[in-house]
């Protein structure tokens, strides 16, 4: 970044900051680690600003993923103080999402930026179409899968959300949902994952991208330094509003917040990508 002009690293920092803060409170509000406003606000900036080229979507997951961690465990704690959050369903859970996880970034590692564009925007309408037109009540089986079926479904949190750069909360909370668990608690639970899927795949997009090319300058494998140190730090201080606030509001309300949200970016990167 020190190639650029003063002024645009000024602007990019400003950006970044504000849009940490934003990411902060959307994920303590929906769970979703911030990485839903993180992602399209980092693949923007870097193209705005000229930085990087083919590897810049790459680097906004990366780099989201590793904010996801500092922001998972102010949202998590904060929805533990209401307790809301399943303590079994989180610890048997966790290995599997952070298997996935790693898995993820290593195929991301391989993926096009146009191929990661369809996933995220798929993956997302999906989550937006469950919470935005099915009944608040519908659900797929009266409660989450056990042995090899919380085995499977965990690994596939985890590699769709690394993929996306998200921490678990939009495929982890529709999960939940649809297998018989309220709103409040899926949100609350689903932040949880956020940490384990976050610290491995960053972890991944770290490794996996050590040598790619496009990147912006400052930035380790598919993690940008500045961009994440300056949303981690903003996430991790504006998430507890976010939780707080879910907690307030009507889980209609809630559900159908969610599903704009979750449309209106998924329309965003994946018209940008393409």
């Amino acid at each position: 970044m020190s190639a650029l002009p003063l002024s645009e690293i000024a602007l990019m920092l400003a950006a970044l900051g504000g849009a940490g803060a934003i990411a902060g409170v959307i994920g303590g509000l929906f769970g979703v680690g911030g990485g839903t406003v993180l992602v399209p606000a980092l693949f923007y900036a870097f193209s705005v600003l000229g930085v990087g080229g083919e590897s810049n979507l790459h680097v906004a997951i990366g780099t989201s993923l590793l904010t996801i961690v500092a922001t998972s465990l102010r949202s998590l704690a904060t929805h533990r103080a209401h307790g809301a959050v399943d303590e079994q369903v989180l610890k048997t859970w966790t290995p599997w999402v952070a298997f996935g996880g790693l898995v993820g970034a290593a195929i991301a590692g391989f993926t096009s930026m146009e191929g990661l564009a369809v996933v995220y925007g798929a993956c997302l309408l999906l989550v937006a179409t469950q919470m935005g037109l099915t009944p608040e009540r519908f659900t797929l089986r009266k409660d989450l899968p056990t042995g090899w079926g919380r085995r499977g479904v965990g690994t596939g949190i985890g590699l769709l959300s690394a993929m996306m750069g998200v921490g678990g909360g939009s495929l982890g909370g529709m999960t939940m949902t649809l297998c018989g668990r309220p709103i409040h608690q899926a949100v609350a639970t689903a932040s949880g994952f956020g940490l384990a899927i976050g610290a491995a795949a960053a972890l991944g997009f770290t490794v996996f991208g050590w040598d790619a090319p496009g990147r912006p300058p400052l930035s380790l494998g598919y993690v940008n330094v500045p961009a994440a140190v300056i949303m981690g730090l903003l996430t991790a201080l504006t998430a507890p509003y976010g939780a707080r606030l879910a907690h307030r509001l009507d889980r209609k309300i809630l559900r159908r917040a969610f599903a704009l949200y979750l449309l209106l970016t998924a329309l965003s990167v994946v018209l940008k990508a393409l």
